[in-house]
């Protein structure tokens, strides 16, 4: 099966000199756990729910938040992304996809053109869902 497939479209994408504000309104409003970070239409980094979360003070929204706390805000894209993802064609294939999120102990695949423009995301539950609806299928042919 071809990441062509599978993947998570249209993407979502920010970029390098955007605030962590603006990351935290998509990744909450969206429900994504990741955002590509794009330059000039390009991909240069991912970044995560997770990326955010250590990026942000902790007493945002609580009675303990400070002008310190709510500048974290405002730092950049770009001081917190990944920089140069592994990235993967829409032709590869889910297996392709599966080595390496294992071998490089990541959660998402950007899926990319052969111009490094962003076509979409692979992530570990996408490939879950794609084994699952495979594996139904597979039953379902089972039984005929």
């Amino acid at each position: 099966m071809k990441l062509a497939d599978i993947m998570s479209k249209p993407v979502v994408t920010v970029e390098m000199d955007d605030r962590l504000s603006e990351v935290r309104r998509l990744l909450d409003s969206c429900h994504f756990h990741h955002l590509l970070v794009v330059d000039a239409g390009l991909l240069v980094g991912v970044i995560s729910d997770r990326d955010l979360l250590r990026a942000i003070s902790p007493n945002l929204g609580t009675a303990a938040e400070s002008a310190g706390d709510l500048a974290t805000l405002n730092k950049r894209a770009h001081q917190i992304m990944s920089r140069d993802p592994i990235t993967v064609s829409a032709e590869d294939t889910v297996t392709d996809a599966v080595d390496l999120l294992c071998q490089h102990a990541i959660s998402c695949l950007p899926v990319v053109s052969a111009e490094n423009k962003p076509l979409g995301v692979v992530s570990w539950r996408d490939l879950m869902r794609a084994f699952a609806d495979d594996a139904a299928i597979r039953d379902t042919m089972g039984r005929l």
